[in-house]
């Protein structure tokens, strides 16, 4: 992962502004829920959102797995292979 992807960038944008945080409080380990308190609703949403930003489908059986920043990086990077 580079800093210079600009998915990062949106990605924390995205988790900032439905955890109701500063973009720069979120780090890329930084757990959801144990961290900023994120519930169960708050990772659909940003699910919700990730999808229909980027484009792809993130299957809803992987939610337990995007804990973090850099999990939902690496899940949008995974999804976004093969598409232009």
């Amino acid at each position: 992962m580079t800093q210079t992807d600009p998915r990062m960038a949106e990605l924390r944008e995205i988790v900032a502004e439905v955890l109701e945080l500063e973009p720069e409080e979120i780090t890329e380990t930084g757990d959801f829920a144990e961290d900023y308190e994120a519930d169960s609703l708050r990772a659909i949403e940003i699910l919700a959102r990730i999808d229909k930003k980027f484009k792809i489908e993130i299957p809803q059986s992987e939610l337990p797995m995007l804990n973090n920043l850099k999990a939902v990086y690496d899940a949008v990077v995974r999804h976004s292979a093969g598409q232009a």
